[in-house]
């Protein structure tokens, strides 16, 4: 349960990054934020980014094998980062219609699932 525990987390996690670094493309692009300051929008995604640290961390306590969870420190890291461009194509698919996946980049989603499977061999 520990591993799903931590998944879920780092799925949770990623949702508030992605929104933290790019959310902010999509807010002045609907003139919410348009005239702020460069500094305002930086304390705008710190703002949200707690939360992500507020998730990220205990998915990661939880998860490495030295705390009693399932995972390696590197596959700890291999599958936040497979989780960070999944929540990544899903926001930019749906935030930004400009934005399409092409084969390539589903060419580079296999090998994401090739380097997990990699990770996790034995």
């Amino acid at each position: 349960m520990q591993g799903i525990y931590s998944v879920l987390l780092l799925v949770v996690s990623n949702i508030f990054m992605t929104f933290a670094w790019y959310g902010h493309l999509k807010l002045q692009d609907m003139k919410l934020i348009s005239n702020w300051p460069l500094f305002g929008v930086i304390l705008l995604s710190w703002g949200i980014a707690l939360f992500e640290y507020c998730f990220q961390v205990p998915a990661n306590r939880i998860g490495f094998q030295e705390n009693g969870g399932p995972f390696t420190l590197v596959q700890l890291k291999v599958i936040q980062e497979v989780i960070t461009l999944t929540v990544f194509a899903v926001f930019s698919s749906l935030a930004f219609h400009n934005e399409s996946l092409q084969w390539n980049h589903l060419a580079a989603a296999v090998c994401l699932v090739l380097a997990v499977y990699f990770v996790f061999m034995k």
